[in-house]
């Protein structure tokens, strides 16, 4: 059975000079709808490439990429823009927050995109502040909000448009083990809600709360497991 995200052998190369830099060597791979999935790999092992893949941020040299039924490999920037953002919701380490907008505005940013009017804009952002437990921090500027705050900002705002995936890319790198742990509490139950999570981390306990594991090495699919106890760290935090 095909997965939401279906990889035939991806590959992807950079080039120095005229000297091609092979980073992804042929990937094989299929996540499943509702999955919550930790991508980890030491430096140069490819797994950023592979994000920025999976993100439809960039394409492969060769292999075919289906994202939700489209093959998204050859599509041009403009189509990619638009695929980015109905389907994919992105949590980045540094929350790529804009300092002068509120946390409701910040949230709301990616409809203005999409042509929703101010009001619903407004309800909508809303409605994911409350989800993550910040609406009461709604008209507060990024640097009124501690990491943690800042990153469930982040979260929200890639919830606003009702994506398919939750592209995570080292959410926790910048925060303290127990406001890493809330978070992770926070992706948890967003998958529970039926989003498929994928997780971009470095970090063997944060991994563990994700029930998949793989592990990319030299541009390639080392392993690709079960955690059989997704639910330990995340009962100890």
């Amino acid at each position: 059975m095909q997965g939401i995200i279906h990889l035939e052998n991806i590959c992807k190369s950079y080039f120095m000079g005229k000297e091609p830099l092979p980073v992804l060597k042929g990937i094989n791979l299929d996540i499943y709808k509702n999955e919550f999935v930790a991508l980890m790999g030491p430096s140069g092992s490819g797994k950023s490439t592979l994000m920025n893949i999976l993100g439809c941020l960039d394409s492969p040299t060769s292999g075919r990429y289906i994202l939700n039924g489209k093959d998204v490999s050859r599509m041009i920037d403009n189509d990619l823009a638009e695929v980015r953002n109905k389907e994919i919701g992105f949590v980045f380490q540094q929350f790529n927050l804009l300092p002068r907008l509120t946390a409701l505005e910040n949230v709301a940013l990616p409809l203005i995109y999409s042509g929703v009017n101010k009001k619903d804009r407004a309800d909508r952002a809303m409605a994911v502040l409350q989800k993550v437990k910040l609406e009461d921090r709604s008209h507060h500027k990024p640097n009124e909000l501690s990491g943690g705050q800042c990153q469930r900002v982040a979260i929200a705002r890639a919830l606003i448009n009702n994506p398919a995936i939750i592209l995570a890319d080292e959410p926790t790198g910048n925060l303290d083990s127990k406001t890493s742990y809330e978070i992770m509490d926070i992706l948890g139950k967003i998958h529970d809600d039926g989003n498929t999570v994928i997780l971009v981390t470095h970090e063997e306990d944060i991994s563990h709360f994700a029930h998949r594991i793989i592990r990319l090495k030299d541009g390639l699919v080392e392993t690709d497991l079960v955690n059989a106890n997704p639910s330990v760290i995340a009962q100890h935090a």
